[in-house]
């Protein structure tokens, strides 16, 4: 499966268009990170808690926008954009949600 954020690809030819595909993902960012997050914000740094989570929502939106694609009888997705968001539940509780979304394409090589 070929995956790009360009409209095309080179040395191929878009035989097909197949549908706009997405992938979702929302994780729960656990309460003792958010306190070590705040602190790290406060002297600086980088928060590789929050890091390592935005890396596992985009892997597993990429993952369900591939199986959405694969089910479609693609064999690439051009087009590619990412989202990322947080969204606030609760008091003070967070959440990642990070959406991939493309165009499903059968490829002529």
């Amino acid at each position: 499966m070929v995956i790009t954020t360009t409209p095309n690809i080179d040395g191929a030819e878009v035989a097909e268009y197949l549908g706009v595909v997405t992938g979702e993902a929302i994780l729960g960012a656990n309460l003792f990170r958010d306190f070590f997050a705040g602190i790290t914000d406060i002297v600086g740094g980088r928060s590789a808690a929050y890091e390592e989570e935005l890396r596992k929502a985009r892997d597993t939106a990429f993952d369900e926008m591939v199986m959405e694609a694969e089910s479609l009888g693609a064999n690439g997705v051009i087009g590619v954009d990412l989202d990322y968001e947080t969204i606030q539940v609760g008091r003070g509780g967070n959440m990642l949600m990070v959406s991939a979304s493309g165009t499903a394409v059968r490829l002529a090589w």
